[in-house]
């Protein structure tokens, strides 16, 4: 079985996260995949465990990421939602090194 999710675009971001998605091929077919700074703003977003759990072995795997990026949408979420998802993201970062 594969699991698959469906975004649906309403706000600026989810606009943007749909334009940086990147095209990654299935023999002839183009399956387009979320970029690796949009998989981590939605799995800071969602705050479960596991999803931190990802987030730290992403960024230990991907060093290169885009950090401008990230906490430019996690701080337009804080203000929306009265969340510290960008502080959550800064004790992430912290804990790798």
């Amino acid at each position: 079985m594969i699991r698959i999710d469906f975004i649906f675009s309403f706000s600026p971001y989810e606009r943007q996260a749909i334009e940086r998605a990147r095209d990654i091929f299935f023999g002839r077919t183009p399956v387009k995949f979320a970029s690796l700074e949009d998989v981590i703003i939605h799995k800071m977003i969602a705050e479960r465990p596991r999803d931190i759990e990802d987030v730290q072995a992403i960024l230990l795997k991907n060093p290169g990421f885009n950090s401008q990026y990230i906490e430019k949408w996690l701080s337009e979420f804080d203000s929306a939602l009265d969340k510290k998802y960008r502080e959550s993201f800064a004790k992430v970062i912290k804990g790798l090194k």
